[in-house]
């Protein structure tokens, strides 16, 4: 009974929502980067090397053995580089978004922090803490102003 409390408690706080959102936004993520990267990307890329499809390239370890009819008996081995450089490639584009992302997130939270700045609404917390800090430091001048009467 304790397990099914603690859950309720879970997904009642919002964590399991806000997980499903951010794994659903990232598969549809991923699909996008995709694309992006081998339909935007790689064409270019392949052009200026000759036509060259770089999911293809490997390094072929040992050759496919096939019988006389053509079946293969025992598989390719090789070591596939040029798909290492396309998930290298996707890994770039999406930490670099994902550091943009953030980085914009950042500055709007730090922006919306800014008890001082009008122009965007700063939560409740913050300019509640702004104005204590205000307060305090008011009360700071006048005790300092009384030490120095005494």
């Amino acid at each position: 009974m304790q397990l099914i409390k603690e859950f309720k408690e879970f997904a009642v706080k919002g964590n399991m929502i806000d997980m499903a959102i951010g794994i659903i936004i990232g598969a549809a993520f991923n699909k996008v980067i995709d694309v992006l990267v081998k339909k935007v990307f790689l064409p270019p890329l392949s052009l200026l090397t000759n036509g060259v499809n770089f999911h293809d390239k490997r390094i072929i370890l040992k050759d496919a053995v096939m019988d006389a009819s053509g079946n293969t008996i025992t598989d390719e081995v090789a070591i596939g580089y040029g798909a290492l450089g396309e998930v290298v490639l996707d890994f770039l584009i999406i930490g670099f978004t994902v550091f943009i992302v953030v980085k914009f997130m950042n500055r709007l939270k730090n922006k919306a922090q800014d008890s001082k700045d009008t122009s965007v609404a700063t939560p409740k917390d913050i300019e509640l803490l702004s104005n204590l800090n205000e307060l305090m430091e008011e009360q700071n001048k006048l005790l300092r102003a009384n030490r120095k009467m005494d």
